[in-house]
């Protein structure tokens, strides 16, 4: 829609490289100018929203007319509350409303932000803070570890030299393999922050077939895992390794919690591959980004652990490290993504933004 604009002022086309919805209206409420972000929201062009009284696209539109009232009498320079804009052919879009007086008598600026994008770049925001925490956290928990780790093991190795019945032995044994196990859970820990980044061009969809192999190899019976690609999907620079790691945890992950429905034979995984366009991530705008969706028909994420599913030592499942997502996150926030959770009974969405090129 927007390669086709009618001609405006200069003040005005500024407003069409903004992510967010803007719209200026007259004394009258009717618009003068709609930019591109808010026509693709609403699903109409500027042909049909230039014209038309603005107040009319909203549910709530009298309490818009308020705020238009308000800001001709210079009763506020900027007035901000939240409403429902009216997607054309049904629909309501949360949004975050700001009213602002212009320099021109009687013309008003309307600018909407999406409540969904702000509660999401909140995510975002606590989702960095919580990696960057967890970085500190792991390296000092290595070093604070590791150290008496292999004390404890060479301690137990030189007793068990020293021993002679084979019942004592055990235990000794016992000390050497939980002390190998922690070994193995700080490395795991330390892994994403440890090991260079090997980047090349990466095909989405050769990452997910080996997955699917991988994954299938394992539960060969009773698990359907289901293609659902976007071919036309260009390749992008990253580490080819990382991702099918991260892809592989949260797919092993969505197998493990499908097992009673693997025992009866209905279990199923989609692997899911789209393009968005306009995407916001990190407060970061870019024209494309690669979408994978691994989705399950299993129980859904415990409501107990939903909000912290992506925390180190967080596991809904008896036995689990619960590093498995906190992992895939790590490697995909290192490719400038993230995943997102969307989980009830009957189907969990895992969706994994990386920008492309």
């Amino acid at each position: 829609m927007a390669a086709l604009r009618r001609p405006h002022p200069a003040r005005f086309q500024a407003f069409d490289l903004l992510a967010t919805m803007v719209a200026v209206v007259g004394p009258d409420g009717i618009v003068i100018f709609a930019n591109a972000a808010l026509e693709d929201a609403v699903g109409l062009s500027w042909r049909s929203i230039e014209g038309t009284v603005l107040r009319n696209h909203f549910a709530d539109g009298d309490e818009l007319q308020l705020a238009l009232d308000g800001a001709r009498g210079n009763h506020f320079a900027a007035l901000r509350y939240d409403g429902h804009l009216v997607r054309h052919g049904g629909g309501l879009i949360p949004v975050h409303v700001i009213v602002a007086q212009t320099e021109r008598a009687g013309q008003i600026i309307v600018e909407l932000l999406p409540l969904e994008q702000q509660a999401r770049q909140d995510r975002e925001e606590r989702l960095a803070d919580h990696t960057r925490a967890n970085k500190e956290l792991f390296r000092n928990l290595a070093h604070e570890i590791k150290n008496p780790l292999g004390g404890i093991r060479g301690a137990a190795q030189l007793l068990e030299m020293e021993i002679e019945g084979r019942e004592l032995r055990e235990y000794t044994q016992v000390i050497i393999h939980e002390a190998d196990r922690l070994q193995l859970l700080v490395d795991r820990l330390l892994a994403p922050h440890r090991h260079a980044r090997m980047v090349g061009d990466v095909n989405i969809h050769e990452v997910c077939e080996r997955v699917r192999s991988l994954v299938l190899a394992e539960f060969p019976r009773g698990l359907r895992v289901v293609r659902d690609y976007d071919t036309s999907i260009p390749e992008f620079r990253g580490d080819r390794e990382q991702l099918i790691q991260a892809v592989l945890n949260i797919v092993h992950n969505a197998a493990q919690a499908l097992a009673e429905r693997i025992a009866r034979g209905d279990a199923e995984i989609v692997l899911c591959t789209r393009v968005q366009r306009q995407v916001t991530i990190g407060k970061q705008r870019y024209r494309l980004a690669l979408e994978l969706h691994v989705i399950d028909n299993g129980p859904g994420v415990p409501e107990s652990i939903k909000e912290r599913v992506f925390f180190p030592l967080v596991s809904g499942r008896d036995g689990g490290t619960g590093l498995g997502l906190t992992l895939a996150q790590t490697f995909v926030q290192q490719h400038h993504g993230l995943i997102e959770l969307d989980s009830r009974p009957g189907r969990t969405d895992f969706s994994i933004l990386i920008p492309l090129p």
